[in-house]
């Protein structure tokens, strides 16, 4: 099963792994420490990240070193927008309203 961005973000867990890997590179076994699951879950979780291209891996002799791709964000982020615009204008026109209250 093909797994898209919007899958992999669902859980909290990765979305923290996610948030350590956006600190710097880590090792499975420096990521799992942050985690009270097994190291078998979060090895789990740093599978489908990798499926989705959320996190690319890089051996570094005989260890693998976990990076952050943020590009893959960009789905994320293109999804977003329609409702930062709709944001934007409530808030906007929150001001408005909230200005006209304290004229009068």
């Amino acid at each position: 099963m093909r797994r898209d961005v919007f899958q992999a973000i669902a859980d909290p867990t990765r979305r923290a792994i996610l948030s350590l890997l956006a600190l710097h590179a880590m090792t499975p076994n420096a990521i799992a420490e942050h985690f009270d699951s097994s190291r078998q879950a979060i090895s789990k979780h740093i599978k489908i990240l990798t499926e989705c291209q959320l996190v690319n891996q890089q051996q570094n002799g005989r260890e693998i070193h976990y990076h952050f791709n943020p590009q893959q964000m960009k789905e994320v982020d293109i999804w977003l927008e329609q409702f930062r615009t709709q944001w934007n204008t409530r808030f906007n026109q929150l001001d408005e309203f909230l200005k006209n209250q304290k004229n009068k």
